[in-house]
């Protein structure tokens, strides 16, 4: 089958988020150096992003609220009131970092823009990724903006449903093997891997080297090669 429509995920994808998080993180670290070891703190931090995730979400707001548990389970509830208020002014300041697009983002968005259905599929909150969409100037170029909650093979199957002529027919691009990958490859789809130099824990899965619709390129500039020798395969 030829493709129709293409996903592509937006954090660390087409701009860079990652590296907020990790400038916060050693921020909080500085923070509650008093009350735990750097190691300590990140498996601790790590371990209560994992519990809330399912409630707060995958964003900002979720890892500040992860960050104030850590700080109180860490200082046996003896966390400074000033030490709170630093982690909030951390977080209001992640939501507002300027966007710096990635290598080939754009060029690759508008190579396929002419051909083919383009549709951002992303998590996180809604006005933050609203924000960092209208700031990247690439908004224009899709034909449509899904940010979900969640990235599973049921969203894919009703995003490219809704927005193109099935999964079956789609390629999702993205840097997280968890998100963008796997659960597009369940839903019938393509997945291509794009890395990024830093990728949140949460997101590792081993990469699904033998399925015939798996693709890893090392960044976004070979993606219109990509395509266009699956549609030359899907016409032989």
């Amino acid at each position: 089958m030829t493709l129709t429509t293409i996903g592509f995920d937006a954090d660390d994808t087409l701009w860079h988020n990652e590296r907020f998080f990790r400038l916060t993180q050693a921020r909080f670290h500085d923070l509650l150096a008093d009350h735990a070891e750097t190691a300590d703190l990140e498996q601790r931090l790590l371990a209560a992003e994992r519990r809330n995730v399912g409630a707060y979400g995958f964003d900002v707001k979720g890892f500040t609220l992860s960050m104030i548990e850590t700080a109180i389970e860490v200082s046996a509830g003896r966390v400074p009131a000033a030490v709170i208020g630093e982690i909030l002014a951390a977080g209001r300041e992640m939501l507002a970092h300027p966007i710096e697009i990635l290598p080939h983002a754009r060029e690759a968005v508008e190579a396929l823009s002419d051909r083919y259905r383009l549709v951002l599929v992303t998590k996180g909150d809604l006005l933050d990724q609203e924000r960092k969409l209208a700031q990247s100037g690439l908004g224009d170029l899709f034909d449509a903006v899904e940010i979900v909650s969640d990235k599973r093979p049921d969203t894919y199957r009703a995003v490219f449903a809704r927005h193109g002529t099935g999964a079956d027919q789609g390629l999702m691009v993205g840097n997280s093997l968890k998100s963008d990958v796997l659960p597009m490859l369940e839903a019938g789809g393509w997945g291509v891997h794009v890395p990024h130099e830093m990728t949140w824990a949460l997101e590792h899965a081993a990469p699904p080297a033998a399925h015939p619709r798996f693709a890893a390129l090392p960044d976004l500039g070979g993606l219109t090669g990509l395509v266009g020798a699956i549609e030359a395969a899907a016409e032989g």
